[in-house]
């Protein structure tokens, strides 16, 4: 019994087996992951799986060394496209947060918004983009672009027309517009 286990064991250790054996490790990585994503198996079980497929291909040139080469080449494109392609929202596209978030966010106006009814969508809302919103002024229109201004703490936002939100910025450039008002610059540019 025992010679048959070292005639076994032998057998998986001679370097011609090893491109079977990251393959076999490689799919357990990526059974691994998709047992349990989130993770990050899936870049291991991705270069271990793609380095053992190129050396079954190659048979008996795949050297011990090579192979790490290959890991390690394909570990690193794994980790890029990963990252690159944001798989699991890693970047925060896929994170929930807090409604204070939502303050200053912009979307369209997809139902009649009133101080009493209403719903938008926001742009870039996540998973379900819709909100039902309120307005504290007068009714928004449907397809009107709009901001938020409180996120009240639920489902329910309180929006303006972007058209009417009016920043510190946009009041002084309007002040400057006024005929008969100078700005300061141009007091300045006269003294000079």
């Amino acid at each position: 019994m025992s010679l048959t286990l070292t005639v076994l064991q032998a057998d998986l250790l001679r370097p011609e087996t090893l491109p079977l054996l990251l393959v076999i490790a490689g799919l357990g990585l990526s059974l691994a992951e998709a047992l349990a994503p989130g993770a990050h198996f899936i870049v291991l079980g991705v270069a271990l799986l793609a380095a053992g497929l190129v050396g079954l291909a190659l048979g008996t040139l795949a050297s011990p060394i090579l192979l790490a080469v290959l890991v390690l080449a394909f570990g690193g494109l794994a980790l890029w496209g990963y990252r690159e392609f944001d798989i699991y929202g890693g970047k925060g596209s896929g994170r929930t947060s807090d409604s204070d978030s939502l303050t200053g966010k912009t979307g369209r106006v997809t139902e009649r918004v009133t101080p009493t009814e209403g719903e938008i969508k926001l742009d870039g809302g996540g998973f379900n983009p819709y909100y039902a919103a309120r307005t504290v002024g007068r009714e928004i229109p449907a397809g009107t672009e709009v901001m938020v201004v409180d996120p009240g703490g639920g489902n329910v936002v309180t929006v303006e027309a972007l058209s009417s939100v009016e920043d510190d910025i946009d009041r002084e450039l309007a002040r400057g517009r006024r005929p008969g008002d100078e700005s300061e610059r141009e007091r300045e540019t006269e003294r000079a």
